[in-house]
């Protein structure tokens, strides 16, 4: 009877771990682009042996953010001066004043008065700025200037040409490589509820940015580096934008993406998120934004 007792009690210890187990709520959960459960450690070490590796964010989610800052400082312990910094928030033709931040020559004041800062800056960009001016860290602002952008979404390309030669240091070379076909691109114009004739412009202004980050990503990297790359998940799912065009300037190899998504059930990858990058960041929708 006693055994029976100590069994009988052992089962129902059994039952309350399980159900408190299966209670268990994750913030995120971290996969493969197969579906398969991945870990930060592994995100880590792909990321270790990359040369370039594009880490596409929700902008407003703060597990994107954390597990950035968190990326950034394992790979600089492990990596110290090999590793670079860029991002989408910061444009090249505020490089400049980026640069006189990071060396200590203007004020935190000054700096966020004369750069274009995303209102979000304080809240989710800061802390990777910081890390990178303590430890002398190169942080390249890889986006093309807005007002190219919109040129460019107003009247194309070859609007682009009759720019002064001086605004020419800012942007990719010209004429850029452009695929109309490309799914995230056709997928704008359908997003817009546009049918696929009408405003040919508007991804082509979202294919000028991919082209400009892909293009300033790799002026700065060079062999033996490691180049963390920050950007709206857009921009590098699926292999497509700026990872696309890395490919086209002739980096093909040792390039990782990382992505995130959102969804209700973080058991497993969804049908639809598999395939968007090597390592796929799933977050509670729950979850708190930061705007």
């Amino acid at each position: 009877m006693k055994s029976f007792k100590t069994i009988f009690l052992f089962l129902i210890a059994i039952a309350l771990y399980s159900s408190a187990m299966g209670q268990h709520k994750y913030a995120y959960k971290i996969y493969d682009k197969d579906g398969n459960i991945s870990d930060f450690q592994k995100m880590l070490d792909s990321s270790l042996k990359s040369d370039i590796i594009l880490f596409g964010e929700l902008h407003n989610n703060p597990i994107s953010h954390w597990l950035q800052i968190s990326l950034t400082k394992e790979i600089y312990a492990k990596k110290s001066d090999k590793l670079i910094l860029g991002a989408e928030m910061f444009e090249t033709d505020n490089q400049l004043i980026l640069n006189e931040y990071l060396q200590g020559k203007i004020t935190e004041r000054n700096f966020k008065a004369e750069a274009k800062m995303w209102n979000n800056y304080d809240t989710d960009y800061k802390p990777l700025v910081e890390f990178a001016k303590n430890n002398n860290i190169p942080f390249v602002g890889t986006n093309i200037p807005r007002r190219y952008a919109a040129l460019v979404h107003r009247q194309g390309f070859d609007a682009l040409l009759g720019l002064e030669y001086d605004a020419m240091k800012y942007l990719p070379p010209l004429p850029v490589p452009y695929d109309a076909e490309l799914p995230s691109y056709k997928t704008m114009l359908e997003m817009q509820g546009m049918p696929a004739h009408s405003n040919e412009n508007l991804p082509k202004a979202q294919a000028i940015k991919d082209a400009t980050m892909a293009h300033f990503i790799l002026k700065n990297f060079s062999q033996g580096k490691v180049f963390l790359h920050f950007h709206g998940a857009y921009h590098s799912d699926n292999y497509e934008g700026i990872f696309w065009y890395l490919t086209q300037y002739g980096k093909k190899d040792n390039l990782i993406t990382i992505t995130t998504v959102e969804q209700d059930n973080l058991n497993e990858l969804h049908e639809l998120n598999k395939g968007k990058a090597d390592f796929i960041i799933v977050v509670d929708p729950d979850m708190t934004k930061t705007y």
